[in-house]
């Protein structure tokens, strides 16, 4: 049984202006649309909603031709880069903005969780606004009534419930929001990733909640959210947006490999035009580099890993930090480490070409895909830089030697298992 259908959506924006931004404009579509029954003259210009690239027009389509249907009892996770129309998807579903073109069918009660405060007012105290929600999803009182002390209690703000809620910190809102849209019987839950607000231990009461309204109950459930785990450890289905389109729907695990990409990317960054290369006027990256590789383009596992950086130092006594990250592809942190070129708390970098090498230790790493990334900072002030991220794979071709690799030793890893040099060229 279908639970909402989204029947070739789009919406269309107007860049820095509400509306069509001149008289003239408006009273243009009035005339073409209401009087003479004509196609919106505004829909046909407008580009895609590339954030990264400077457009022509000031018309973008933040969604365009969405088409799928979710089944009733469906947990469907929507992922896709920031600006890729996630949000602007479950805003159109929960009638806080109108579609341009298309139409929407949801056949149930729907409760949303789109940001922190969603619904609520802030002069009014915790259970004023659980009320106040309830009768707004067509709820009686004896309903709330009954419900009352489940919210509260799974909010965790018991003692604050009768406190405006303007009084309330984020992490506490989103605990108060979330209990209400969860609790109050919606037929279909919608959760954009203000979950990451609340802490590690809220995050998995509300995961396990979604699960029993899923699974236990046959609602339906859509969540929007950047990290892949849970993504992978909640939904059974995903749609993949870029740049306001769809681009995959399927099973989740098919999604995420779809989102973080099926084949890794090379395993080095050279810049040879350093007046051009990610950086600033203190350091400029020459290249990023993953050593050893083997036949088949991996990491044996048997072998360390050489994460080796070379940039220039533009700047004479910089107090310059170089740091990796790794995580895994689904976005789950493995390690960070970083190095402080000098002795801590002195100045002696020299202008000039450097080198910092990253060398783990063998049989650190389970088998599997993993994605590292560099940054630096100047005096503690880091910079982070999109687009300086090399993917690897450890290989593991032991079993038939007693290794196991979900015993192998696993994710943080001590600053001392890492040989950390660096010289100046």
């Amino acid at each position: 049984m279908t639970a909402i259908e989204f029947n070739n959506i789009s919406k269309q924006y107007r860049l820095g202006v509400v509306s069509t931004g001149t008289l003239s404009h408006d009273l243009k579509r009035f005339w073409t649309v209401s009087v003479l029954g004509k196609e919106d003259p505004y829909l046909k210009i407008g580009e895609e909603n590339d954030r990264s690239v400077k457009g022509e027009s000031e018309y973008v389509w933040a969604l365009r031709d969405i088409d799928f249907k979710v089944e009733q009892g469906d947990v469907v996770g929507i992922i896709g880069k920031n600006g890729a129309g996630k949000s602007t998807l479950l805003k159109l579903l929960s009638k806080v903005t109108a579609p341009t073109t298309g139409t929407i069918r949801a056949y149930g009660r729907i409760a949303s969780l789109l940001e922190v405060g969603t619904g609520f007012h802030p002069e009014m105290t915790g259970r004023e606004n659980i009320y106040l929600n309830g009768a707004i999803m067509g709820m009686t009182k004896k309903e709330i009534d009954r419900k009352l002390d489940e919210i509260v209690a799974f909010s965790g703000c018991e003692r604050y419930i009768d406190t405006p809620v303007k009084r309330y910190s984020s992490g506490m809102t989103v605990r108060l929001g979330f209990a209400v849209a969860a609790f109050l019987d919606p037929e279909i839950l919608v959760v954009d990733e203000v979950l990451a607000v609340g802490d590690a231990e809220f995050q998995k009461k509300a995961i396990g909640k979604m699960h029993d309204i899923s699974r236990g109950e046959g609602r339906t459930v859509l969540f929007v959210s950047h990290n892949m785990a849970s993504i992978k450890q909640l939904c059974n289905r995903g749609v993949l947006l870029e740049n306001g389109r769809v681009k995959y729907i399927g099973e989740i695990k098919d999604t995420v490999e779809q989102y973080i990409g099926n084949g890794l990317t090379d395993k080095t960054h050279f810049y040879e035009d350093l007046t051009t290369a990610p950086g600033n006027d203190v350091i400029r990256l020459r290249s990023f580099q993953i050593k050893p590789l083997n036949a088949n383009n991996q990491i044996d596992i048997t072998t360390g890993i050489s994460f080796q950086i070379e940039f220039l130092c533009n700047k004479k006594d910089a107090m310059l930090d170089i740091n990796i990250e790794v995580k895994t592809l689904d976005d789950v942190t493995v390690f960070q480490v970083g190095h402080l070129l000098g002795e801590v708390g002195q100045k002696d970098s020299k202008v000039g070409m450097y080198n910092v090498t990253f060398s783990l230790q063998p049989y650190t790493l389970n088998a599997g895909k993993y994605r590292a990334s560099i940054f630096w900072g100047e005096n503690q002030r880091y910079v982070v830089y999109e687009g300086i991220e090399l993917d690897f794979e450890v290989e593991n071709e032991l079993s038939d030697m007693g290794f196991n690799q979900d015993t192998m030793p696993g994710v943080l890893r001590p600053r001392n298992e890492f040989d950390i040099s660096y010289k100046k060229l």
